[in-house]
């Protein structure tokens, strides 16, 4: 028996929304601005301004990313995808979090070779030219802040711009450090500490999206307490075979099979998945109801 909240025994499915608005804003922002600080990075000799540009542009491609996952995974179901196209929003958070961490190894690689002779640095350039940066990445992460709760996918996007201004509020600290200091070193030092930001604000993106791309349960699923809750159904004898896995970045789905001896109508089974809806976050259940005549042993734990 298959149920599906919101539609007794139908396979339809909400779009997930798609934030087109916020990307057109969010990726024109970010190009123009790319632009502008690579060209006075380079002007001022700037390595962290250029490491900062560099890291917006893996953004902007992973802005572009995301915003196909999320479009992709608007696709109608059909014959060869019975889901849709519901995964790519995986996908695409798990090559957003692939860019950056490729991006910190080209940045690093670059902050280390001019610390061995740091260049001169123009530190009122790049003072302004960050400043602005601050402004261009606040506004564009607070355009996802909503999105961010429940999307993994759309919550990389958020954390991305994010700590874009956060780095950016750091090269206009070494920009100043160095017009009070002379310390042209302080430049590369603070690329190095850009690529730390960037991989500890990554890493729980990467971790996450690989999870969900391998089928894992959710995170915001407890396996245990949703197996519990499943057992103390009236009627329900015990149970196997239970499955839980994220369809897209905001989807979950389950499959179990319930041991029921004296068996179950339509009406119980869409009662299960309407409260597993409620409870757990999961829009797609999938119960097989047994009277448990017979043993029943899953391919996979065999």
């Amino acid at each position: 028996m298959h149920a599906h909240h919101g539609h007794e025994h139908g396979h339809s499915h909400q779009a997930p929304a798609s934030f087109g608005k916020a990307f057109v804003i969010a990726i024109s922002l970010n190009v123009g601005f790319t632009v502008v600080e690579f060209i006075y990075g380079f002007l001022a000799q700037s390595s962290a301004l250029m490491a900062d540009a560099g890291h917006n542009l893996s953004d902007v491609l992973g802005l572009v990313v995301a915003w196909a996952g999320v479009l992709l995974a608007r696709k109608i179901p059909d014959q060869r995808f019975t889901y849709g196209l519901r995964g790519s929003s995986i996908l695409a958070a798990l090559a957003n979090a692939m860019f950056l961490m490729i991006a910190c190894g080209a940045i690093s690689w670059d902050a280390i070779r001019r610390l061995a002779d740091p260049p001169e640095v123009s530190s009122m350039t790049v003072i302004v030219v960050a400043s602005i940066g601050i402004l261009v990445n606040t506004a564009s992460a607070w355009l996802f802040v909503k999105g961010s709760k429940d999307d993994l996918n759309i919550r990389g996007a958020f954390l991305h711009l994010a700590a874009d201004a956060a780095v950016s509020l750091g090269v206009v600290i070494a920009g100043v450090a160095i017009l009070l200091t002379g310390w042209n070193w302080l430049d590369p030092v603070v690329s190095l500490l850009i690529v730390v930001v960037i991989v500890i604000g990554t890493w729980g993106l990467l971790r996450e999206s690989l999870k969900l791309a391998l089928n894992a349960v959710p995170a915001h699923i407890d396996l245990d307490e949703v197996e519990a809750w499943l057992r103390d159904q009236p009627g329900v004898l015990d149970i196997h075979d239970l499955h839980v896995w994220g369809m897209s970045t905001t989807e979950s789905a389950l499959t179990a099979h319930l041991v029921m001896p004296n068996g179950a109508d339509d009406a119980f089974v869409d009662g299960v998945a309407d409260e597993l809806h409620h409870r757990f976050r999961i829009e797609h259940a999938t119960l097989q109801v047994e009277r448990g005549d017979s043993e029943h042993v899953c391919v996979l734990h065999r």
